[in-house]
């Protein structure tokens, strides 16, 4: 078989790594002219870190994982207000849960690619065309004719739009914008040490944490009800957040360029199908869960692991559609938790401050914290469990 993946981002880069070690020929393509570098600290656990452990990828991205002591949200004058021991639920996951940077989680997967993937950069795809036998991708000046199309290519899904619809019929805007980006500062990285540094503020959040290079990330979410994006996300950053306290506006000073910066909406994508004739979508190009929901990356690859299996042994047809029935559950409830979420994920008033602040001193007595850890991991891990057995039992 060989198989064409649009997007070389985690999903993507999943995708071919496990349809290259099934046997079948793997071409990406990839938009940007180069790995991106911008992106947002992750934990990574669950259904995706089970695939990972499958795919023979995880030691790599143990490697490049921080150890993160704790979550702290701190008022306007640094004062820790409120935390989540990172180790404790850790320890409720088995140690089976890893803080790593977007960028460094490709970057594992990247690497443990077998060479016969044939990865294009700047490669970004404008036409698809279903050929009945075979469908044939359109990259700029290159075409590639494969038997399978597979759309990895994110929430703003070039596959997507050009075979099923425009965004506008699929993505679910949340009300949030959310933006990240990595600056050298010494003062702050050694003020935040080994820790995830939140605001403990409303409407608007930002986060710091130190990197091993000795630079900063930084995290920001705001509430807003227009869905557009600037044209200038540095100015857009500096006008939203500029009120803030502690490090804040210091870390702002040293925002790069707009070109430096990821910044995008808060928002889901719920499509009736996830497949069309030779066409398959995966990750958030079909099933975005959202920043509010988390474990993006860890069902992407999950996901991935998954259409694999499924292309094994089945026809086409049967084989999206067993896709389909197994992920879309999974998806649906880590979806509906983002919904339900949303208004503590970031509070809009003193009050809903301050019930957060008791839920996360909650959080860290020894029966909850055990019981927030299976709810987090919640159906997605048996989905990857039991396909694992099952192969295990088939080759006994």
């Amino acid at each position: 078989m060989k198989v064409a993946v649009c997007g070389a981002g985690i999903t993507g880069l999943a995708v071919a790594n496990k349809f290259a070690r099934d046997g079948a020929e793997v071409v990406v393509l990839e938009r940007a002219p180069a790995p991106r570098e911008q992106g947002y600290m992750i934990d990574f656990f669950g259904a995706g870190f089970d695939a990972a452990e499958d795919m023979g990828v995880l030691p790599r991205i143990r490697e490049l994982a921080y150890r993160v002591d704790e979550a702290s949200l701190l008022d306007e004058r640094g004062r820790r207000r409120a935390a989540a021991r990172y180790t404790t639920f850790a320890r409720a996951m088995r140690d089976r849960l890893c803080g790593i940077m977007r960028p460094d989680l490709e970057q594992a997967l990247r690497e443990q690619l077998p060479s016969t993937v044939d990865l294009r950069f700047g490669a970004g795809v404008t036409v698809v065309e279903d050929l009945g036998d075979r469908v044939r991708v359109t990259a700029g000046d290159q075409v590639v004719e494969a038997d399978v199309l597979v759309g990895a290519d994110g929430i703003h899904s070039a596959v997507r739009r050009l075979v099923f619809g425009e965004d506008g019929e699929f993505l679910r805007y949340l009300g949030f914008h959310t933006a990240a980006f990595v600056f050298s500062d010494p003062e702050i990285h050694h003020a935040v040490g080994d820790r995830f540094c939140l605001t403990d503020t409303i409407g608007r959040q930002m986060g710091f944490y130190g990197l091993r290079d000795g630079r900063v990330a930084a995290f920001a979410v705001h509430r807003t009800d227009d869905p557009r994006l600037p044209e200038d996300t540095r100015a857009a950053l500096r006008q939203e957040y500029g009120s803030l306290g502690w490090l804040v506006p210091r870390a702002l000073r040293r925002c790069p360029p707009s070109e430096a910066v990821y910044y995008d909406q808060v928002a889901q994508i719920v499509m009736p199908r996830w497949s069309r004739g030779r066409v398959v979508l995966a990750g958030d190009a079909c099933s975005a869960v959202s920043l509010i929901a988390g474990q993006g990356a860890s069902l992407g690859v999950a996901g991935a692991f998954v259409l694999g299996e499924q292309l094994q042994n089945r026809s086409l047809t049967e084989a999206f559609t067993e896709y389909e029935r197994l992920m879309r559950p999974v998806v649906e409830e880590k979806q509906g938790v983002a919904r339900r979420s949303a208004r503590w994920f970031l509070p809009e008033s003193p009050l809903q401050l301050g019930i957060r602040r008791a839920a996360l001193r909650l959080a860290r007595l020894p029966v909850l914290d055990r019981y927030i850890a299976a709810v987090l991991a919640g159906k997605s891990t048996a989905v990857v469990t039991n396909l694992r057995r099952s192969a295990a039992e088939a080759a006994r």
